[in-house]
């Protein structure tokens, strides 16, 4: 539980979505929890993760997306940007993959469904409208 709380938290700090009333014209996505153990080296868990991925193998081409993309980073693109840092005196830093897709605008009206165990009691037959990318989702990596 303290796992998805800290995930949704993650949501609301980053303005990922807002909460409207279900639109009668467009799909709904549907969201599902993925769990993880992270363990440490003796194997012993050390620490309990939750993520929310949309259901995005709902999702139709021409319909709810336009076109996917795949970021894939070569061995030696990855070899020679640290090359010409250390030529250079750069100093690199690392970003928290945990909430890369969070960072990323989408471009489509995307609606998806309360976070299961996470429905709000006031607006029940509420939906999520998406400003940011959820993992998921067809258009996430590219955006």
């Amino acid at each position: 539980m303290i796992a998805m709380q800290e995930e949704l938290n993650q949501f609301e700090r980053s303005e990922v979505w807002e909460l409207v009333p279900r639109p009668s014209n467009q799909s709904i996505i549907g969201t599902k929890w993925v769990f993880r153990n992270k363990m440490d080296e003796n194997g012993i868990i050390v620490r309990n993760k939750a993520r929310l991925v949309a259901q995005g193998y709902n999702q139709e081409e021409g319909i709810d997306y336009e076109e996917t993309f795949a970021p894939v980073a070569r061995l030696e693109a990855i070899r020679m940007l640290l090359a010409f840092a250390c030529f250079k005196d750069f100093i690199l830093y690392q970003m928290d993959v945990k909430s890369a897709f969070l960072n990323g605008f989408i471009n489509e009206e995307v609606y998806v469904e309360q976070p299961p165990g996470f429905q709000s009691f006031n607006f029940p037959n509420h939906v999520f409208k998406l400003k940011k990318a959820l993992y998921g989702l067809k258009q996430a990596p590219r955006a």
